[in-house]
Formats: C-alpha cells, sequence, structure tokens
C-alpha cells in the first residue's frame, strides 16, 4: 500500500513539474504579450472614440483589458482540459504557422485574427502543395514548406472549433459588457444610436504532447492514436480569440446571447467536420475550406438579420429614447437602463434634450422621472441632486434623426489601429487651425466633438 501511494505521489509530482514548466516557457514566449498589447490598443481607441462623440468615456480601457485577460486565463484552462481529452497536439513549426497566418491575416482586417482563417487558410494551403509532389524548394522557403506538409490539419481545425467553444461562453459572460455606444446612419439617411461590440480574449493554454519518457495518460485521446503510448508532456501555446459584431435592433446582452449560441453551433459544426477529416484525410480540404466560410457565413447572417430589423435607439413620439448609462452616474443609482425611455422629468413631459434640460432646472436639488420599461410599463424613480453631478443624469440618449452626423464602420486593419493615435491628433490640430470658419454644431453631436462624416473608421 505504501509503495502504490509513493508511486502516485511520484506521478503527481511529475505532472506538477511538467506544468509549472510549460507555465515558464508560456512566460517566455512573445506572442501572449502581443495579445494583450493590442486588447488594450483596441480599448484605447475605443475610448478615444467615446470621449470624441459624448465627452466623456463609457468604459475604462484598462478595466476592460483586465477582465478580458481574467476571462481569458479561465477560458484558456477550460479549453486545455478539453484538448487534453481530444488529444490535439501542436509542434513548435506548427504553433510559428498558425500566428504566422494569423497576424497576416490581420494586415487585411482585425477580425481575421481568428485560428478558425488560420488553420482554415494553412489546410488550403496544404492541399495546393500536395498536388504538386515534385516540387522541392531549398533554404528557408523549404523548411516553411516542410513545415505546412507536416502540418496536422484536423487537429488545428478541432483546435479551432474548441476555441470558438470558449469564444461563445465568454461572449455570452462578458461580450455585451463591453459593448460601446455610437451614433450611426440608418436605412433612411436618419441617425440612430447603436453599439459596436469589440472584445478580444489572450488564452494561455496547455497542450498535451506525445512524449517519450514521459508518464503514460489513463486514457487514450482522439488524436494522436499510437503515438500516445511512448508517454505525453505538456506544452504552452498562447492564443488569441476575438469577437465583433454591431447592432442596432438589440439591446447588447441580447445580441451578445444570440450571438454566443449561434457560435456553439458553428463550433460543433467545424469539430465533426474535423473529427470526420482526421478519420478519412479526403475530406480534410472541405473541412478547411467550410471553417473560414461558414464563419463568414454568421458574419453575414449577423449583418442581413440588422438590416432587416427596425432600430433599437431611435426617439418615440413620446420621450426619450436611453442609448447608454454612465457607470456610477445618477441615472445608474435610479435604475434607469439602456433601451428604456425617459417619458417624464419632474412631472413635464420631454420630447427633446432642450426640454430635458429645462425639466432638470425646475428643482435642482431633486427630481422626479418617469421611465418606461421594455415591456411599455412604467416605473416611478426620485433622487437627491448634487452639484458636480453629470448635467444629464449621466445618461447618453439616443441620437436626433437630423442633428449631427454619424460614424461609419469600415473595416479595420491593424495598419489603422496601430495608426489610430496619430490620426487623432492629425484631425484635432485641424480643427483647431479651422475652427474661426467651422458651422456652429448642437452641443453633444459628433460635428460639437470635432467629427466629420467617416472621419472616424471603425
Amino acid at each position: 500500500m505504501t509503495k502504490e501511494s509513493d508511486r502516485i505521489l511520484d506521478i503527481a509530482m511529475e505532472w506538477v513539474w511538467m506544468v509549472l514548466d510549460a507555465g515558464l516557457m508560456m512566460l517566455a514566449q512573445p506572442f501572449y504579450y502581443i495579445s494583450v498589447i493590442l486588447i488594450g490598443i483596441l480599448y484605447r481607441r475605443q475610448v478615444l472614440l467615446e470621449r470624441k462623440l459624448f465627452h466623456v468615456r463609457v468604459n475604462g480601457w484598462q478595466s476592460q483589458t483586465l477582465r478580458t485577460m481574467l476571462g481569458g486565463l479561465v477560458a484558456g484552462l477550460g479549453v486545455s482540459v478539453m484538448m487534453a481529452f481530444l488529444g490535439i497536439t501542436l509542434t513548435m513549426s506548427a504553433v510559428l504557422c498558425l500566428w504566422a497566418a494569423s497576424l497576416l491575416l490581420m494586415l487585411f482586417r482585425v477580425r481575421f485574427l481568428c485560428f478558425a482563417y488560420a488553420a482554415g487558410l494553412l489546410g488550403i494551403v496544404q492541399s495546393v502543395l500536395g498536388w504538386f509532389p515534385g516540387w522541392q524548394p531549398d533554404g528557408w522557403l523549404g523548411s516553411v514548406h516542410t513545415a505546412l506538409l507536416n502540418l496536422n490539419v484536423p487537429s488545428l481545425l478541432a483546435l479551432a472549433a474548441v476555441l470558438h467553444l470558449a469564444e461563445a461562453g465568454l461572449v455570452m459572460l462578458q461580450g455585451g459588457r463591453f459593448a460601446s455606444p455610437l451614433f450611426l446612419e440608418g436605412k433612411r439617411g436618419k441617425l440612430v444610436g447603436g453599439y459596436q461590440m469589440q472584445s478580444f480574449w489572450p488564452l494561455p493554454l496547455f497542450l498535451l504532447v506525445p512524449s517519450a519518457g514521459g508518464p503514460m495518460l489513463p486514457w487514450t485521446p482522439f488524436f494522436g492514436g499510437d503515438d500516445w503510448m511512448s508517454g505525453a508532456g505538456i506544452a504552452a501555446l498562447p492564443v488569441l480569440i476575438g469577437f465583433g459584431e454591431m447592432t442596432q435592433s438589440m439591446l447588447p446582452k441580447q445580441k451578445a446571447v444570440i450571438s454566443g449560441k449561434r457560435l456553439v453551433i458553428y463550433s460543433s459544426i467545424v469539430l465533426m467536420l474535423s473529427l470526420l477529416a482526421d478519420w478519412w484525410p479526403p475530406l480534410m480540404l472541405a473541412a478547411a475550406l467550410a471553417a473560414p466560410l461558414l464563419h463568414e457565413g454568421l458574419a453575414w447572417y449577423s449583418r442581413y438579420e440588422e438590416q432587416q430589423r427596425s432600430p433599437l435607439f431611435v426617439h418615440p413620439p413620446k420621450g426619450l429614447k436611453v442609448l447608454a448609462v454612465l457607470p456610477g452616474s445618477p441615472a445608474e443609482e435610479l435604475g434607469i437602463l439602456a433601451g428604456e425611455t425617459i417619458l417624464k422629468v419632474n412631472g413635464t413631459l420631454v420630447r427633446s434634450k432642450e426640454q430635458l434640460h429645462a425639466a432638470l432646472r425646475q428643482n435642482a436639488a431633486f427630481c422626479k422621472l418617469e421611465v418606461q420599461n421594455y415591456e411599455g410599463e412604467s416605473k416611478f424613480m426620485q433622487r437627491a441632486m448634487y452639484a458636480g453631478e453629470h448635467h444629464q443624469l449621466g445618461v447618453i440618449l439616443s441620437p436626433d434623426p437630423d442633428a449631427g452626423l454619424a460614424v461609419r464602420l469600415k473595416p479595420l486593419s491593424i495598419a489603422g489601429l496601430l495608426g489610430m493615435k496619430w490620426s487623432l491628433k492629425n484631425k484635432m490640430a485641424a480643427e483647431e487651425e479651422g475652427a474661426e470658419t467651422r458651422t456652429p454644431a448642437g452641443k453633444g453631436s459628433p460635428a460639437a466633438a470635432g467629427l466629420e462624416k467617416d472621419s472616424l473608421d471603425m
């Protein structure tokens, strides 16, 4: 009994040392730090846009970056457990190929920083190279050629599927909280409110890899077959997963839940195709094509769905529609929510921002509100007002349909992301030079914030 206990303890300590070694390997790789830096740049860019539009930041980029890091850490551990049972293995050359393909695609669109596109691209390239067996380049190109031919593409696709399953969970839990309000141009040229939902998560993964002399696994993983008979080790792999949506017809939380459920279906299909491709290799090219094409199909359907639905964040005939509520503001303390409608302030029916401000000035020390919730029911709230608080209770209202200018959303590349700070400085300098000839704009409009149409691309 003692010998058996000692044996179990030795095996446990061996696994502990392997995990610690993999953790040090993770810290030594630059990819995780690159991911965090890119995430910080993205969220800071989002805050700059909020300040331009609303003269106040809705979200803090530091807190958002920290939350995504924590969410990514938890998701990474969960994905690592799933991949351990599947037996998804990656060599160092496969890791480099994945990251190289991801960064290459990111040069064209930030949303292409997704392993579904990278794994699909690598699978397609491997299939094309297989059509020319006589081509054997020399030098560094030959090394790349060999690395591409040796890739286990079904395993890469299974990894992409599991990562999207983790992304689905993160989107449903955190996607709505990271949404940023915007003024957009609707189908009829009128201004409407909307939300840009763009999030990235850095995931530290710990993969089981076949290793001669390592401890034996008590189970047989799906991928790898007899490779696991010699033992197993642990390798570290930092990855970056991302999510991008825009909505003007739903609340951010609703959109996040719907998108998350669709991602679950997508990941299930890709995982099934990867398992079939591992079982029957001729299916590999079809599976590699399906991963990015189905992902693009999800994006297309989401845009189509938004076009078919009526915008949510527009003012009704009676009242003012709330686009967003600032954290820690009087409106948040009162319980006002995005998507609700402010009907009356201090007993006065309000139909414009000017009427809202006038009604609030009727009693500078106290305010009473009647707010209509999503179900069309009125709720009544009241609160004392204090000096220095937000002049609009901390509410960001939906835009007036004919006032101000919209922000036009354009596909974002890595060059545009990194060049955002320089562009903002240039625009601010141009504003100061042309301040005398600028046409006056309403307070709080994009024009008042120095925005011209298409001047900020998302």
